[in-house]
């Protein structure tokens, strides 16, 4: 066990767990990877968020690094959000995780079918001969 930032962790992968929870994180750093946005620009992207969460989670992730925000000197205020390099460093790590949820979805699915196909959802009983 180890301390960072005031918590304490069993091993690293719950630092990299952290940085990306929260209901919106994985997919602004998607939207992000190779794009500039600005904050309503991505409001309309994520319809399901509210502007609260999304600020709040932006908020989180240009405080651990994985983004960076731009403010323009102009009246209205602009403001640009893009990946930092620590934030592009975890795109192909996000890539995995997206290719292991279809990959867990198909296999889930595939699962179901098998279940369907034998009846109530339980496994066929093992013969007695």
């Amino acid at each position: 066990m180890f301390q960072f930032r005031q918590s304490t962790y069993r091993c690293t992968s719950e630092i990299a767990i952290e940085l990306i929870s929260g209901k919106w994180k994985a997919l602004i750093l998607n939207y992000l990877d190779n794009h500039i946005f600005r904050f309503n620009e991505l409001q309309r992207l994520m319809p399901g968020t509210t502007q609260k969460m999304l600020t709040a989670q932006l908020r989180d992730l240009e405080k651990d690094g994985l983004i960076t925000r731009k403010v323009y000197p102009v009246s209205p205020p602009k403001v640009e959000y893009q990946l930092s390099d620590l934030g592009r460093s975890l795109v192909p790590i996000l890539n995995t995780l997206s290719d292991y949820g279809a990959k867990y979805i198909e296999a889930m699915e595939g699962e179901r079918s098998l279940e369907r196909a034998n009846g109530s959802g339980t496994p066929p009983a093992a013969s007695d001969s």
